[in-house]
């Protein structure tokens, strides 16, 4: 049976390396997970929570001056924006990828057709940037860090390494179109609740090994948020994971100098991908993991197809 299994496995890495190749060509590289930016409808609590349970550095925001940045490394931030009048239930403002050059990144997706702003800005920490929308109306911003970026002491964080982000995705197919096929992002890994029913797509960058994750849910491509979710649900699924050594250690850790605050996880448990994790939420409920970059158990519903991250 073993080369019938395989066949299917060595296809699947041929395509994903053939569709990487061609979206490389003339497309800047795509380093790494840049940022994520959420909504809190309590500037105070969402600082007590990001500074204290999760030991991040407070910054101004240079692209918004209501907002705060919270630092995990140099390159890599969580950015807080006060809760706009009709966000609903959503707590999510987009998502960030960091780039070698974001004006090349913008002629590149200009000349394949998507719609993008007519130029990048300029922000006063030296930082390039510029937002696009993703086929499911997700803002994507494309981030080129600074020539010196500052360095922060994050001594007091459980990891220092923004390893994956997600958000709620109708259409694996449509969103596909972009992230793989226009961007390079490669397959990772993929699995659900149950073994016969794919709820994650794991796509990491294709100059990087962080990753994006596809929480999929029923409905039509850019149908946007289901009229039925709760906020706590959606927060389940628009979420950031920071890669640690040990997920035991990092709790125990947590627990033992009170730093757990609010809604988590009863104890770190090992999830379907077979890598340890634990769940912290923000007063908001967006969810932050705590994972292990490496699998201790098999994982179920597919392989691993690339390489771990690293700290």
């Amino acid at each position: 049976m073993r080369p019938t299994f395989a066949m299917p496995i060595l296809m699947l890495c041929s395509l994903a390396l053939t569709t990487t190749l061609r979206a490389a060509e003339g497309r800047p590289k795509i380093t790494g997970i840049s940022h994520i930016a959420v909504y809190a409808s309590d500037m105070t609590a969402t600082e007590h929570y990001y500074v204290n349970s999760i030991g991040a550095v407070k910054q101004s925001d240079p692209e918004n001056k209501l907002g705060v940045r919270y630092a995990i490394n140099a390159t890599q931030f969580v950015e807080v924006l006060p809760l706009p009048a009709n966000a609903g239930v959503n707590r999510l403002d987009h998502t960030g990828w960091n780039t070698d050059n974001a004006e090349g990144m913008r002629l590149y997706l200009a000349g394949k057709g998507w719609k993008t702003p007519t130029k990048v800005t300029g922000n006063s920490d030296g930082s390039k940037s510029f937002r696009v929308d993703d086929p499911e109306g997700n803002v994507v911003e494309f981030v080129q860090p600074s020539a010196h970026p500052k360095v922060v002491n994050t001594a007091n964080a459980p990891g220092h390494h923004i390893i994956h982000v997600g958000f709620l995705v109708h259409s694996r197919e449509a969103e596909d179109k972009f992230y793989r096929e226009l961007l390079g992002f490669r397959p990772y890994w993929f699995g659900g609740m149950k073994d016969d029913k794919v709820d994650w797509v794991s796509q990491q960058a294709p100059d990087s090994h962080d990753w994006l994750e596809y929480m999929l849910t029923s409905g039509p491509s850019g149908s946007g948020i289901p009229s039925t979710m709760s906020q706590q649900t959606l927060g389940v699924l628009d979420h950031l994971s920071i890669g640690v050594t040990s997920v035991p250690d990092s709790y125990k850790k947590l627990v033992a100098e009170n730093r757990l605050m609010g809604r988590f996880d009863k104890e770190p448990k090992i999830g379907k991908d077979g890598k340890y994790q634990f769940n912290m939420y923000d007063p908001d409920g967006i969810r932050l993991e705590l994972m292990e970059f490496h699998a201790r158990e098999k994982p179920c519903c597919s392989a691993f197809t690339a390489d771990d991250p690293t700290e």
